[in-house]
Formats: C-alpha cells, sequence, structure tokens
C-alpha cells in the first residue's frame, strides 16, 4: 500500500451520489489519516463538505453552468485556471468517482501519477486514468465506490456515513417551531416519473400521529402545498425555506421519512433514519437507501425499472397504494 501524501477526490454531484460517497471517504481517511484530502463538489453542494472534519479542503466548480454554450468562454477560463491550481497542489493520487468527460479532464490536468477511476465510465473518461477499477453495474452505488478504496488497500468490512451535522443541530431546528415528533416527507425528485402523487401522500398523513413535515426545494412548493391542502392541513411545509444544512438538521431530529428516490432519501438513510422509500423507474438495487430498517415499496409492473425521465403512463408509481405505506409504517410503530 502506497503512502500517498495528498489525494484529490472528484465528486461534483449529485446529492445522493455524494451522501453515498461519504462512506468512500470514511473508509481512505483511516487508511491515510496523515495524508492532505481535498474534495471537487458542484456549487449549490458544497454546504455538505465544508468544514468536514475528514477534509482539508473543499474546491467548488460551477458545473450547471459549464453545460451552457452561451458561458463558454467563461467556462474556458474557469478550466484553465482550475488546472493551474490543482497542478501546482502536486497530487500524487486521484480518484474520479464522478466518471463523465469533464471530470476525467479534471483529474487528468493534476498531472498525479496515480488516477483512478471506472471502467464503467462514460464520455471516454476512462482514458484519463493510470489505473480503471471494474465497478460493475449491478451494485449498489455505495459498494462500487467502496471499491476502490478496498483497491487502494483500505478496511471496507465496516461502512459508516460521516455526515457533517452541525452540532448546534437541535437550535437549528429550534429556529422552525417544529414539535418534539415528527416525520419527514419528500415528495420531490429531479425527475418526473420519479414523484408519487401528491394524492398518494396526503392519504397516509392523516392516519398517523406525528406530525409530517414537508421538505423540498423552491420547485416542490406547489406540489408540497397541494398535500398539505388535501390532508386537511394536517402537514407543515418547509419546502423552498431550508438550507442544504437546516434539511440536513431537520432529517436528523425526524423519527422516520416517506420519499421518492432523491437526494434526501440518501441524507437519511445515512443518519439512519428508517426510510420509507417509493420506488418507480429507478431500481432500489442501484440506489435504493442504504443500510438496514428501511423498505421501499413498488408496483408489480413489467417494465420497471425502465430509468426513463419521461412517460405519459407513470403506472409504476400511480400503481403503489398508500394504504400499503401506511400499514407499513404503523406496523413499524406498533412493532408488529
Amino acid at each position: 500500500m502506497e503512502e500517498y501524501k495528498k489525494i484529490l477526490i472528484i465528486k461534483p454531484s449529485s446529492l445522493g451520489d455524494v451522501v453515498h460517497s461519504l462512506a468512500f471517504l470514511n473508509s481512505l481517511r483511516s487508511c491515510y489519516p496523515d495524508a492532505s484530502i481535498q474534495w471537487i463538489i458542484s456549487r449549490g453542494l458544497e454546504d455538505m463538505l465544508s468544514g468536514h472534519p475528514m477534509i482539508d479542503r473543499v474546491r467548488v466548480i460551477n458545473k450547471d453552468m459549464w453545460k451552457k454554450i452561451t458561458h463558454l468562454p467563461q467556462t474556458l477560463r474557469e478550466l484553465k485556471s482550475l488546472s493551474r491550481a490543482l497542478k501546482s497542489e502536486h497530487f500524487d493520487l486521484v480518484i474520479d468517482l464522478q466518471g463523465l468527460l469533464r471530470s476525467g479532464l479534471i483529474a487528468r490536468s493534476t498531472k498525479a501519477s496515480v488516477i483512478i477511476g471506472f471502467r464503467e465510465a462514460r464520455e471516454g473518461s476512462r482514458h484519463f486514468y493510470t489505473h480503471i477499477i471494474e465497478g460493475g453495474k449491478d451494485i449498489h452505488a455505495v459498494e462500487r465506490y467502496l471499491k476502490i478504496a478496498a483497491f487502494l488497500g483500505c478496511d471496507v468490512s465496516k461502512i459508516y456515513f460521516p455526515v457533517n451535522v452541525p452540532d448546534d443541530y437541535e437550535n437549528i431546528t429550534g429556529r422552525f417551531r417544529l414539535p418534539a415528533d415528527y416525520y419527514v416527507i419528500a415528495p420531490g425528485a429531479r425527475w418526473e416519473t420519479k414523484k408519487w402523487p401528491a394524492e398518494s401522500f396526503s392519504k397516509v398523513i392523516p392516519e398517523l400521529s406525528p406530525v409530517a413535515v414537508i421538505i423540498g426545494s423552491k420547485d416542490d412548493i406547489p406540489t408540497a402545498n397541494r398535500i398539505v391542502e388535501l390532508s386537511g392541513n394536517k402537514a407543515v411545509s418547509l419546502a423552498g425555506k431550508t438550507s442544504l444544512m437546516e434539511l440536513v438538521c431537520i432529517i436528523r431530529k425526524a423519527r422516520f421519512m416517506i420519499t421518492n428516490d432523491t437526494g434526501p432519501m440518501h441524507i437519511a438513510a445515512a443518519l439512519s433514519i428508517p426510510v420509507y422509500a417509493i420506488f418507480g423507474p429507478t431500481s432500489e438495487t442501484l440506489t435504493g437507501p442504504y443500510g438496514n430498517g428501511h423498505k421501499v415499496f413498488k408496483a408489480d409492473i413489467d417494465c420497471a425499472p425502465c430509468f426513463r425521465k419521461n412517460c405519459d403512463d407513470v403506472q409504476c408509481m400511480k400503481g403503489i397504494e398508500s394504504n400499503d405505506v401506511l400499514q407499513a409504517i404503523l406496523g413499524d410503530i406498533n412493532g408488529s
């Protein structure tokens, strides 16, 4: 096992993937306790890692802006500046967990002697690596990332997610005047096909005694308001009202979570908060809530998982009964 002194992790997005990567970070830090570890992350997600005790420096990139052709001159300037800065760091180990063209280019620009990535990496990025690892396509993302840790000689027998929760998280949640006993609903998702109908969420809420707290981005406000209305105002919506770290703190104190396949689901699982996850077009085998004590609900549909972002039918989501979710939760609450 090499004694790497300066390590760069490239994993800009998405939120769920960054959370999955924390188990890898934990194994890597345990393996190299004295190394300097830096992480490249997308703007908007940096709060998940800023001030993290296992990371010495967080580098933020404007990934979403780079996708826009109208910002090409600015993007090229930023890439050139980033490349120059990374090269000056003299990293001796770079790990590309993202596996896309831009992450491969960033990795190669460091001029590190060891650059590791996955064989399944897309857009030709694997051609920028010095060492290629067989990650596999049919295993959970957490276990896939840990394959690189195992290749480096790190202990991967104990999986732990070091989520960076603020010490004063109770004071943070107190600002929202939340009740002592509540659960969280996350009705949003990046794909429309991954969203369980608001009507389905609303049928569960009146039958549960803890208060339902709905979380999400500004884009989720209409859905959250609809759930509150349909549930007879028996839920509280914080959609669009929290920062990322406030969201983490709210999840940290929740009794459980009902959620679509989305980033907050992975935060809850990493914090060992019981998750009741609704899955349709995606696979719980690959990106489901990781760990014990979680339940996944799927419709018996032949075409699922299809991994499609657009669908005129979405029976894989509509076919999941609210009562099935409710009875599972009540069974756990009552210990049956």
